[in-house]
């Protein structure tokens, strides 16, 4: 137990680095104002689906916090917890797709995708406006139009990059019983 608990915290460490990177130096603009297609998503979406909710909620909060406070200001939290909810409901699906198993076939890849547009959906299109409007007093029309775009951007990315990533980390998974005794 003690053994994948480290993993799980050293698998928190790399994805929140590797979520800030890609967030902080990577961000493509959209065309919408603060708002720009990310390709962290797809390292979210991945390695909440290797190691579950709470390593995926603490990748996209850590992640995004350290995004925000890189631009000298303070985090804007209602994304911060936009980033964490997408990484925790990816991650409830996690169990269920065996990729520590090698694992990650047709049936896999459907969850996978169908957890990543409900996530991302609750996360951009419902949760980050709401509390934008909540909390900043944000134009609705404004935060909305904002969710709308990076809720596809985000899908889109964790959907496509996040499923090559997992195919082709499977591949390098032994599957149990595929090696003989000689």
């Amino acid at each position: 137990m003690k053994n994948n608990s480290v993993r799980n915290v050293v698998a928190i460490g790399i994805g929140a680095a590797l979520f800030f990177v890609l967030g902080r130096f990577v961000a493509i603009p959209s065309g919408i104002p603060n708002t720009n297609i990310s390709l962290q998503y797809a390292i979210l979406g991945m390695l909440a689906a290797m190691y579950g909710p709470v390593a995926g909620a603490l990748i996209g909060f850590i992640g995004h916090t350290l995004i925000d406070l890189s631009w000298g200001g303070s985090p804007w939290w209602s994304w911060v917890i936009a980033s964490t909810i997408v990484g925790a409901l990816v991650g409830l699906v996690s169990r269920r797709l065996k990729i520590s198993e090698g694992e990650f076939g047709k049936s896999q890849i459907i969850l996978f995708n169908v957890a990543n547009v409900v996530a991302n959906a609750i996360a951009w299109i419902v949760v980050a406006p709401v509390l934008d409007i909540l909390i900043y007093a944000e134009p609705a029309n404004k935060v909305f139009a904002q969710g709308a775009m990076a809720a596809v951007a985000n899908i889109l990315t964790a959907c496509i990059i996040g499923t090559l990533l997992l195919v082709a980390y499977s591949k390098t998974i032994a599957k149990r019983g595929s090696l003989d005794q000689e």
